[in-house]
């Protein structure tokens, strides 16, 4: 029995381990140079949001000394011992083309040639392409533009006037960097929001989910709301729209996660951070926002989020992918047999415990293929 795994980030490593673990022969392939490419690229200041205890993936506790809520670094640090540990050697630079099912399983061509698999998981994660929104006017802007992913650290920006675009946690935490650096932010909160504080009566807020397991997760919403608002207040206090749903429901009906504040909200209050509505369009160097307000900006940052679209890797199995080339299955047996998917839907409790219960799922069911 032999398996693929596609991608050496968090849900590619713990996807393989556990198939090894279940006796299965596997291997990995990874476009980029290193395990845990994306983290190793992300912007400085980066924390997990999940409390290391509930992060560390199957196999492998995070160490005590990485704190609650480990950093960019100790991720980066984590994923190399993990794939030690359990003796995982990608293999790097090699870019997946197509996988195509097969009389005898699956074909995987990729840039170095063709393997054979009985089983393919598919580990890339939700951060695959960049989205960058499609503002009106945003080509002809005589400023800069940047994608969060381009992000690293505030740099030149410190004493610049920048725009955030998006009120996702990357938007969130990348305003208050830029901030607490000294440039003058604002951000561009087009739609309803969620947020949520990072900690309720010290215990971390990804770890509280007993009322939605016991409670239809509505109800659970309900019976959390007065103690959010008594914790933070609410969205319109920030000059924010709510969402008008709980956190829950917006993870489960929309698939978004709500904001985790780690002190924007603060910033917003103390006047350090603008908040302004969607962009109505862009002239030159000066945005001009749907409430008739404008400002000119030197920097417009997109935090407008990531897609998934896996369409051109399985032109032949188009029934395992929504119409935007994103999983329907993740963590569970696809309509194609032998074919899986690793931690593609948003979870509230965290994308790193999500990735470990979905690779362990995978991994149980390959093994009983295999019997």
């Amino acid at each position: 029995m032999h398996a693929t795994v596609i991608g050496a980030g968090p849900a590619g490593l713990a996807a393989a381990a556990c198939l090894v673990r279940e006796g299965i022969e596997t291997r990995i392939l990874e476009q980029a140079a290193d395990v845990g490419s994306s983290w190793r690229n992300h912007y400085g200041r980066l924390h997990l949001h999940t409390a290391r205890g509930r992060s560390g993936l199957p196999g492998l506790a995070m160490p005590a000394r990485y704190g609650r809520y480990p950093s960019r670094a100790d991720m980066v640090e984590y994923l190399e011992t993990y794939a030690a540990h359990f003796g995982l050697e990608p293999r790097f630079g090699v870019t997946v083309e197509t996988v195509r099912p097969d009389p005898d399983g699956w074909i995987v061509q990729h840039s170095e040639g063709t393997d054979n698999s009985d089983a393919v998981v598919f580990a890339t994660g939700l951060n695959g392409m960049p989205f960058r929104a499609p503002l009106p006017g945003l080509d002809d802007f005589t400023g800069t533009v940047l994608h969060s992913s381009d992000y690293h650290a505030p740099g030149r920006m410190a004493s610049q006037r920048v725009l955030v675009v998006g009120f996702g946690n990357s938007g969130g935490e990348i305003a208050l960097d830029l901030a607490e650096a000294g440039a003058r932010v604002t951000l561009s909160v087009r739609g309803p929001v969620n947020i949520l504080p990072k900690e309720i009566f010290g215990v971390p807020i990804t770890s509280m989910g007993l009322l939605r397991k016991i409670l239809p997760y509505r109800v659970a919403d309900a019976i959390t709301a007065p103690v959010l608002r008594a914790k933070i207040g609410r969205p319109e206090d920030y000059g924010l729209k709510s969402a008008g749903k709980g956190p829950a429901a917006q993870v489960i009906e929309d698939g978004r996660i709500p904001l985790i504040d780690i002190g924007t909200l603060s910033a917003i209050r103390d006047g350090a951070i603008t908040v302004r509505p969607g962009i109505d369009r862009i002239d030159g160097g000066t945005v001009h926002f749907v409430n008739g307000t404008a400002e000119p900006v030197d920097v417009i940052l997109l935090a407008t989020g990531y897609r998934v679209d896996l369409r051109a890797v399985l032109p032949e199995t188009p029934e395992v992918l929504d119409r935007g080339g994103k999983p329907l299955v993740s963590g569970a047996e696809t309509d194609a047999p032998g074919l899986y998917f690793c931690s593609y839907h948003a979870s509230a409790e965290g994308q790193l415990r999500q990735s470990g219960l979905e690779a362990e799922a995978i991994a149980r069911r390959v093994r009983k293929s295999a019997t």
